[in-house]
C-alpha cells in the first residue's frame, strides 16, 4: 500500500498526464502551490477524478487487479488503489492507477510564475513568466 508523509494533503488534482507519466498533486489548497506529488511511470491504466479531496489509500482487490492486468496486458509492477467521496454524494468511488513505479516528491511547487525560488521550492511545468 503506498504510504505518505504527514502534512495537509486534502485537496488532490491530477496535475500532469502526458499518456506515460502521471503526476498527482495534493495540498491542503491547490491555488497557489502544491507541496506533494505522487509521480507515476509508465501509467497502463487510470481510473481516477481531475480532482478530489481526501483519498483513503488501500491495497488493490483481485478485480481491481484483474481489471489493470486486462488493461496493461500483463501484470503491472504496481497497482495503486484509493477511495474518494463521490462529490455528488453517493458515497465512495474506487479509483485506480496500474503503472511502472511511482514516486512520492515532497516540497513547494508554485502554479504561478516567481522569480525567486528559495531550496527546495520550484515551479510546476505550466507556470509562465507574466506577457512583456
Amino acid at each position: 500500500m503506498l504510504e505518505l508523509p504527514q502534512g495537509p494533503w486534502w485537496d488532490w488534482d491530477l496535475h500532469e498526464f502526458n499518456n506515460s507519466r502521471l503526476r498527482l498533486a495534493a495540498n491542503y489548497d491547490l491555488t497557489y502551490y502544491h507541496g506533494l506529488e505522487l509521480v507515476f511511470t509508465d501509467v497502463a491504466y487510470l481510473a481516477c477524478p481531475t480532482q478530489f479531496s481526501d483519498p483513503t489509500f488501500r491495497q488493490p482487490t483481485k478485480a481491481e487487479r484483474d481489471l489493470a492486468r486486462r488493461f496493461a496486458g500483463e501484470e503491472p509492477p504496481l497497482v495503486v488503489a484509493f477511495d474518494v467521496e463521490s462529490e455528488e454524494g453517493y458515497g465512495l468511488l474506487p479509483c485506480l492507477v496500474a503503472a511502472e513505479s511511482v514516486e512520492v516528491v515532497v516540497g513547494t511547487v508554485y502554479r504561478y510564475w516567481r522569480d525567486e525560488l528559495a531550496p527546495g521550492e520550484r515551479l510546476a511545468f505550466n507556470a509562465r513568466p507574466p506577457a512583456a
